[in-house]
């Protein structure tokens, strides 16, 4: 697997090597001694897998005292994948990275601890799925706008209104959401 650190080098893509012919394709997803060399020493606790139609933004979503490292994937359909540093001591603190995530590329993207994380659909349909390193504490959860003007986060919604859920409708702004203290 090829190791890419994004422009916030904790944000790492993940190019696995695909083995492929005219019956199918073979590909490794994770492998943790080479995870831990180039994104550092984490367990997995929990693995989530969802399905979304077009034009659905999930996130941007974080866990303040239970913080969750998430490396996600997409093997179903497309999603433009976004990450926001929100650890108060970063020099990096509200910026953003995206990439796209498709069943076509097969990236991996490692989000680590002290980031919110969100994805919206382009293809009709995306399953997504994804590791993480604590668990699901709903308690915990907290939802960063996803189109806080302060972060100017280039969503590919052509000018399309996402379908959101309630709570990310609601969501904080930048100023006013908690951050990390890491």
């Amino acid at each position: 697997m090829q190791y890419t650190p994004l422009s916030i080098p904790e944000v790492v893509l993940i190019s696995p090597k695909v083995f492929g012919d005219e019956r199918g394709f073979f590909m490794e997803t994770f492998r943790q001694s080479e995870f831990a060399e180039h994104c550092g020493n984490h367990s997995f606790v929990q693995d989530n897998h969802s399905k979304s139609k077009v034009g659905t933004l999930r996130g941007l979503h974080y866990q303040l005292n239970q913080p969750q490292g998430k490396l996600v994937r997409v093997t179903q359909g497309e999603v433009f994948d976004v990450a926001v540093d929100l650890r108060k001591n970063s020099p990096t603190l509200g910026q953003w990275v995206g990439t796209l995530l498709n069943d076509q590329n097969k990236h991996l993207l490692w989000v680590p601890p002290g980031f919110a994380h969100g994805f919206y659909v382009t293809s009709d349909t995306a399953e997504f799925q994804y590791k993480c390193t604590d668990y699901y504490a709903p308690e915990d959860e907290h939802s960063l706008a996803w189109n806080d003007p302060e972060l100017a986060i280039e969503w590919p919604t052509q000018g399309q209104t996402p379908k959101l859920s309630d709570k990310d409708a609601n969501a904080l702004s930048f100023s006013q959401c908690p951050k990390f203290e890491c």
